[in-house]
């Protein structure tokens, strides 16, 4: 453990059962329900993290003398690099040719979410410094023989820390959504140039004249009729895309039984019937859109459901965002602007970290001028115009 803090005891986890709840999520805290022991415990429970898929859980827990736990972070063995969302296949493939293991690696993350938020959690009032947590787990990385270490969709703060004692840094770029205190969506629209105004709400006419009726359901009013339906859904875009259904059936019930009315699900339905749906979930300051599907073809179905319903439902309930998951240019058309994810790594071997530095040093500015030319698309109404 680091200097100064030889009271601190981390030990690994292969499952959070092991972690009481409660002392997970007096650290992990309310905010975001990506990091909650409900959502990392669904996963495992359900199947979809676990040995088969390749997320072995090596959860970290940092004790103090008297035994109490005042930091934890998720963590996972990985044997690849699937279902995380920052990509390393380049920095594998090039230490593998060099005769070297990548894998297995030591991630930090919550599996098959791309989701931004606190990865290094301390419980509040503890005085332990987020960095005695991340020390354990490069430690840890060197004990296990693993090749590095990796913080992947973590806070600013965190990032800025880790860089601050020696790990990399990467940034990345979502695109999300702010509400500034809409009072409608037609609020919202005004605040757009006319053209991109016209656009959008044509986008919601032509979908909600396709025979479909949307819904917006939380907790309780998700029946398990409606997960069946989610679940064909999610398997209809896994094989459209050429994807991995990392996802197993049972998560979507436990997920609805464990967190409740954080859990939102957009459903489209023709004659009484859900044909498509997108699951959000429900953060202190943000709705979180995660996965979406559909078994029927309908115009601007995707933009609806992921997009304007997700935003009339911050709307009404006074949520300040929405972040609706990776990637995807198109989003800024709909008000969705182009924002920085922090990622931070640990690398073992110093041939391998130099070169990875190198990449980096190079890869954020690039970053930084393609988020600003991005932004210069933005649909929003500019001094002067309409």
């Amino acid at each position: 453990m680091p200097d100064g803090a030889p009271e601190l005891t981390l030990t690994l986890h292969p499952r959070i059962a092991e972690i009481a709840s409660a002392d997970w999520d007096a650290c992990a805290g309310d905010d975001n329900p990506f990091v909650s022991h409900a959502f990392l415990l669904a996963l495992e429970d359900s199947g979809s993290a676990g040995r088969k898929t390749g997320w072995l859980p090596q959860h970290a827990a940092l004790r103090d003398a008297a035994g109490t736990v005042v930091a934890v972070a998720p963590a996972y063995a990985k044997s690849h690099s699937y279902g995380e969302y920052v990509f390393d296949w380049a920095w594998a493939r090039a230490f593998e040719q060099a005769g070297g293991d990548y894998y297995p690696k030591l991630q930090v993350s919550v599996p098959f979410s791309p989701v931004p938020g606190p990865r290094l959690l301390t419980r509040p009032g503890s005085e332990v410094p987020l960095l005695a947590l991340a020390q354990g787990l490069r430690q840890a990385t060197s004990d296990l023989g693993f090749s590095s270490c990796h913080v992947t969709f973590c806070g600013e703060a965190e990032w800025e820390a880790l860089g601050e004692a020696g790990w990399l840094r990467r940034l990345g770029t979502q695109f999300h959504w702010n509400n500034p205190g809409y009072g409608s969506f037609d609020d919202f629209l005004g605040a757009l140039s006319s053209r991109k105004r016209k656009t959008l709400r044509r986008e919601r006419r032509d979908a909600q004249s396709a025979g479909l009726t949307f819904r917006a359901l939380r907790g309780a009013e998700i029946t398990p009729h409606h997960w069946q339906v989610f679940h064909q859904c999610y398997m209809h875009t896994v094989d459209r895309k050429w994807g991995s259904a990392y996802i197993t059936p049972r998560f979507w019930p436990l997920l609805g039984e464990r967190l409740g009315d954080r859990v939102v699900l957009m459903v489209a339905e023709r004659d009484g019937e859900p044909v498509a749906g997108a699951l959000n979930l429900m953060g202190r300051d943000a709705l979180y859109g995660r996965n979406w599907g559909a078994l029927v073809e309908a115009p601007f179905l995707h933009f609806e459901l992921c997009y304007y319903q997700a935003m009339d439902f911050a709307i009404a309930h006074g949520l300040p965002r929405v972040e609706a998951g990776a990637q995807g240019e198109h989003k800024i058309q709909r008000g969705y602007l182009p924002v920085p994810t922090y990622s931070a790594h640990w690398i073992e071997h110093r041939g391998l970290r130099r070169a990875v530095s190198d990449f980096l040093e190079n890869e954020r500015p690039a970053m930084l001028a393609e988020m600003e030319a991005l932004a210069e698309a933005s649909p929003f109404r500019r001094d002067g115009e309409s």
